[in-house]
């Protein structure tokens, strides 16, 4: 059987109050105005996470040009959406924050502040020793933008596309084994103390481990130029722990749903973490439709519970306004795309 491995970030789910407002302003704030697709439907296969009912949900998929996974911005339209329980805090299980990367984080920084977030720390240096800064948006999701040099294309937005996420765990040991399960076998920083960086997110005021993971070989497959390097940080709270991100509320529910990886050979990788951890929860079987967009996707969790979506494309929609789309199952997903096709999909930008 051919080889599995992921492309990057495909994207990460963002369960909100009002879809459009929240595209509104990640395309002022993120420049996620690259309209993949949107689509309303009624989200059948979600039942084990949806209290055992069908729900209807309007979802929005965009990305930023730049390069980097995006945002599969998910709004119910059969129930109203439970917020957060409480304000999300770092000594909490689940993905906590996004990483969204940047050039030049002193030349995006007016640009992120005339934006209104919540709340916005000042530029400090990472445990990796990257320039970054953590901001909060209005809808109570946080983000860490971080100076990166891979980018697909130059745009006009100060930040590029989804880099990596940070993620709270119970037991850092065996998170680290987890995620090493989909390729993430470089541990870049392990470190375990009180961190300064933090000063402005809520939860930090205790000692934490923190690993940052990346991995060894460059990202491939047919979208491995677009969706680019992926860092993951996974971090434990040493002192106390607050339970999960998501605990008493359903998938869909406000806050980060889902992080989802692009994949190649998806049957396969769903095989090695059956016998390595667990069977897939959920699991399309062979193909589902988005709009214009249709793939395989599979739903895995984490030790914690956190969910993992992972997601082989069939076909990509480039121009919708023309009916233009790539069959994807009609070509081998381990060459790249060219990067002037990728490019088509500036046509369904959002101003």
């Amino acid at each position: 059987m051919a080889p599995s491995f992921i492309s990057g970030i495909q994207q990460v789910g963002i369960g909100v109050a009002d879809a459009e407002q929240a595209f509104a302003w990640y395309r002022r704030a993120f420049g996620m105005d690259i309209c993949v697709f949107k689509d309303k439907a009624e989200a059948s296969l979600m039942t084990r996470y949806t209290g055992g009912t069908r729900q209807s949900r309007y979802a929005i998929l965009a990305m930023n040009l730049q390069g980097g996974g995006g945002f599969e911005i998910w709004q119910y339209t059969s129930r109203l959406p439970a917020p957060l329980a409480r304000p999300v805090s770092f000594d909490q299980h689940g993905i906590l924050a996004i990483k969204l990367k940047t050039r030049d984080i002193v030349a995006a920084l007016p640009a992120l502040h005339a934006c209104g977030p919540q709340a916005l720390s000042p530029i400090v240096r990472s445990p990796e020793g990257k320039r970054h800064l953590y901001l909060c948006d209005p809808f109570g999701h946080w983000f860490e933008v971080v100076e990166e040099t891979d980018f697909f294309s130059s745009t006009d937005s100060a930040v590029g596309g989804v880099c990596g996420a940070v993620i709270g765990v119970s037991q850092l040991d065996r998170a680290l084994r987890y995620f090493q399960t989909f390729g993430f076998d470089r541990v870049l920083v392990d470190r375990e103390r009180l961190f300064e960086d933090w000063d402005v997110v809520p939860g930090t005021r205790q000692v934490f481990r923190r690993v940052l993971l990346g991995q060894s070989r460059p990202m491939q497959g047919s979208f491995g130029g677009l969706l680019g390097p992926v860092t993951l940080e996974l971090i434990e709270a040493r002192e106390r722990q607050a339970g999960h991100v998501f605990a008493g509320r359903q998938w869909g529910d406000c806050g980060f749903i889902h992080l989802c990886f692009d994949v190649h050979n998806l049957p396969r990788l769903a095989q090695t973490l059956a016998n390595t951890w667990a069977p897939c929860t959920v699991d399309s079987s062979s193909s589902f439709d988005m709009g214009n967009a249709s793939g395989h996707f599979c739903y895995h969790e984490d030790p914690d519970g956190t969910l993992i979506e992972l997601v082989e494309t069939h076909r990509l929609p480039l121009i919708p306004a023309w009916g233009w789309s790539l069959n994807l199952k009609a070509r081998s997903s381990q060459k790249p795309l060219p990067r002037w096709l990728l490019g088509l999909m500036r046509f369904s930008r959002v101003r």
